[in-house]
């Protein structure tokens, strides 16, 4: 049976992808590292604990398995759609930050690729309404009652 991970505020999601292992097998699936082998030797983690760890995020609806032989119980492991929506752009950030924080010698940043357009990409966020990218000093939180107070405020200011 399948439990899905309930958002709450984010604190399930960062409880999934913060413990050690489990944000490494994400980073490393959505990079392209599918395999079992391939994961339990890129990470250096032990077989036990790479199939709790996949049988985990399994179970929390992050990852799906798919047989990719048919005389041997033998997996790939991808990111389901709902964890491609919000996984990706929090290891992208995570890890571009990590990337251009490393001390010493720097690791070259992966590329990545908008499948969209076809170009190569470097993603960044932006505002919806003036499409501005955003830096973390340029948001300022709403309380609740604000938040939807000003959205019905511009809305009424639209169709004024």
């Amino acid at each position: 049976m399948t439990q899905t991970v309930v958002f709450q505020h984010g604190q399930a999601f960062l409880a999934a992808v913060s413990e050690r292992w489990n944000y490494q097998i994400l980073r490393e699936v959505f990079f392209g590292v599918h395999r079992f082998g391939e994961l339990k030797r890129g990470l250096g983690i032990s077989a036990t604990m790479l199939t709790a760890r996949l049988n985990h995020l399994t179970e929390l609806g992050l990852l799906e398995k798919h047989a990719y032989r048919e005389d041997k119980a033998w997996y790939e492991y991808r990111l389901t759609e709902g964890a491609r929506e919000l996984v990706v752009p929090a290891i992208v950030a995570v890890t571009r930050w990590a990337e251009s924080h490393a001390e010493g010698e720097a690791a070259p940043a992966r590329a990545l690729l908008h499948t969209s357009c076809g170009y190569e990409t470097e993603p960044y966020l932006a505002c919806s309404h003036c499409h501005q990218s955003i830096e973390a000093a340029d948001l300022q939180p709403l309380p609740a009652k604000e938040a939807a107070s000003t959205e019905e405020a511009a809305g009424e200011a639209d169709l004024g």
